[in-house]
């Protein structure tokens, strides 16, 4: 292929590089246009897969991720095909990227199909489409595009693309490589936290009594013969308290957790409670948390503490029921729970407090577990992400 300035600039090398290629001389950066061509073949009779294209995803089939949008058989005749091994720009791609497609299908007019002029390796750009450096490329070249806006190929025409070599693909294949292993490392992270949080969901229906029991099915050996558990409320073993601040009370890298009803915490510089207490938030999704010492708590927020049991049992139990909840909670613009139906949740207590610390234990252990693997997944993520920015040179590096 011929080449020229306008199209074409070299002397770049990435930060990090196998050490077989290091000999191999700079890499070259080619236009956008002059790697990848626009497809818009609209040549089809509709039977094929619908792709729904997402940051999260790619582009996937919209049955495969229950995305359920109706179009009418006239709307799917301007669909575009997709072939595997295709590029997809969407209108977020200013934001998290080029989106890949493993599968062949259509998708809507609206998204520009990309399709390699050269023999490159997909893989190589399936990753590179989605790092930091081209991203930062992407909207430095893009300067006034917002929310709303594609990228046109024209502007994608312009962006300049690093490629190892033209003539041989053994770096990029390598490149690809090592990231498709962290991503198997990565998915196996995500498969054992479902495996540990279907474990545990599957524990607690056993190790708490089912509808109209009052006994579980599951029962530690040394309480089998311990009697029923007792109906009560949660209002009938612990107090429960409102917060008082709002969210001019966040502030970053405070010294106390500040809790709401979003699910992650915030910080503050100062305490309302300094206690054990299972804190459950009074609109949005009731999912309680457990914390032990000083923190913060908004006003929509409530705090259960002064157990006359286990806490952290009770927490455990009010995990498994949150449902009900959701149930009984005032039906707004948003699930709002008021303080009588906290009051009322139902519960069921075993009456030995040793019973109740050992399926707290059982289940933490489980938690425990589960904080890990989600540790190990982060720091996998966190491992590729650096990967990506050194494994792939930044333009601006560019030697004169």
């Amino acid at each position: 292929m011929k080449t020229n300035k306008k199209n074409t600039k070299q002397g770049a090398v990435p930060a990090l590089r196998f050490p077989k290629f290091k000999e191999c001389g700079s890499w070259i950066y080619l236009r956008g246009n002059k790697v990848f061509k626009q497809i818009s073949n609209k040549n089809h009779n509709s039977d094929l897969p619908i792709l729904a294209i997402s940051q999260e995803h790619g582009a996937v089939p919209r049955d495969l991720i229950d995305y359920k949008v109706i179009v009418s058989e006239s709307g799917l005749e301007n669909y575009k095909v997709v072939e595997v091994g295709d590029f997809i720009i969407s209108l977020r791609s200013f934001q998290g990227g080029i989106e890949y497609s493993d599968y062949k299908g259509i998708c809507s007019p609206a998204y520009v199909i990309l399709r390699k002029r050269l023999d490159i390796e997909n893989q190589f750009f399936k990753y590179y489409f989605k790092s930091h450096v081209f991203i930062q490329d992407l909207n430095k070249n893009l300067e006034g595009i917002r929310d709303g806006k594609m990228v046109s190929y024209k502007q994608f025409s312009e962006i300049l693309l690093p490629i190892p070599s033209i003539s041989d693909k053994r770096e990029q294949q390598k490149i690809a490589d090592c990231l498709s292993s962290i991503d198997a490392l990565i998915k196996a992270a995500e498969n054992k936290i479902d495996e540990l949080k279907a474990h545990k969901k599957g524990l607690m229906q056993h190790l708490f009594p089912a509808e109209g029991k009052t006994v579980p099915e599951y029962r530690f050996p040394e309480f089998q013969d311990a009697g029923e558990w007792e109906q009560t409320t949660i209002g009938a073993i612990c107090t429960i308290s409102n917060g008082k601040s709002n969210v001019q009370d966040n502030v970053q890298n405070g010294k106390y957790p500040l809790f709401d009803r979003s699910e992650i915490i915030k910080t503050s510089n100062k305490f309302l409670f300094d206690c054990e207490a299972i804190i459950i938030p009074g609109e949005g999704r009731f999912i309680p948390k457990h914390y032990i010492g000083k923190f913060d708590l908004h006003q929509r927020a409530y705090a259960l503490k002064d157990f006359t049991c286990h806490a952290l049992f009770v927490y455990h139990y009010i995990t498994a029921f949150s449902f009900i909840l959701t149930q009984k909670a005032v039906k707004s613009t948003v699930l709002s729970l008021r303080m009588p139906i906290l009051e009322a949740f139902p519960l069921l207590l075993p009456n030995n407090i040793q019973e109740q610390q050992k399926i707290a234990d059982c289940l933490s252990s489980i938690d425990d577990l589960i904080t890990a693997q989600a540790n190990h997944l982060e720091a996998l993520k966190i491992h590729k992400k650096g990967l990506m920015q050194q494994l792939f040179p930044n333009i601006n590096d560019i030697e004169a």
